[in-house]
């Protein structure tokens, strides 16, 4: 990579918005606040990078509740909303086939870079990881796994650092 893109690329995130707001949705049908670890993992991330949380919930497994959460939050003023669970390949498992035909656009390099950082970390195990990014009207939607461990690679490595660069580039038009 040649310096003036690294610069460039810094200049974006710089003019990214300053007071980030995201929504959390942890899809699960046996997870409860009570035991929801991932959720509640990336709600401390988000304001420990500043980020405010203005929405939370937890929906269970099913096209409809995860549809409905997503379009609610959305219609707020919020930047993301990250999704954890619901992404693996039991028949079960359907927050990214609910999600994605709902992306104005899709992000498409988020699941793959996201696939290749989770085979640096359990190998070929990562194919049985799913993950999906896409925008929907003014709101950045990530769909990743309900692990912790997935959570805290996706976060730390992908989405908070990206978060106000990718808020800037929506907000420009």
């Amino acid at each position: 990579m040649r310096w003036e893109d690294v610069m460039s690329t810094q200049e974006h995130k710089k003019k990214g918005p300053k007071n980030l707001i995201i929504g959390v949705i942890t899809v699960s049908s046996t997870r409860t606040e009570r035991n929801d670890k991932s959720g509640a993992w990336i709600m401390a991330e988000a304001k420990r990078e500043g980020v405010e949380v203005v929405s939370y919930m937890i929906v269970p497994d099913d096209r409809t509740a995860i549809r409905n959460a997503v379009m609610d939050i959305v219609s707020g003023k919020v930047h993301a909303i990250i999704l954890t669970g619901g992404t693996g390949i039991a028949e079960k498992d359907v927050t990214i086939e609910t999600v994605q035909p709902l992306f104005d656009k899709e992000m498409t390099a988020f699941g793959p870079v996201f696939a290749q950082l989770s085979f640096e970390e359990i190998n070929s195990a990562a194919i049985l990881s799913r993950a999906a990014a896409g925008i929907i009207y003014t709101t950045c939607v990530f769909c990743i796994p309900g692990s912790i461990k997935a959570c805290k690679l996706a976060c730390r490595e992908i989405i908070f650092p990206e978060l106000a660069h990718i808020a800037g580039h929506i907000a420009s038009g």
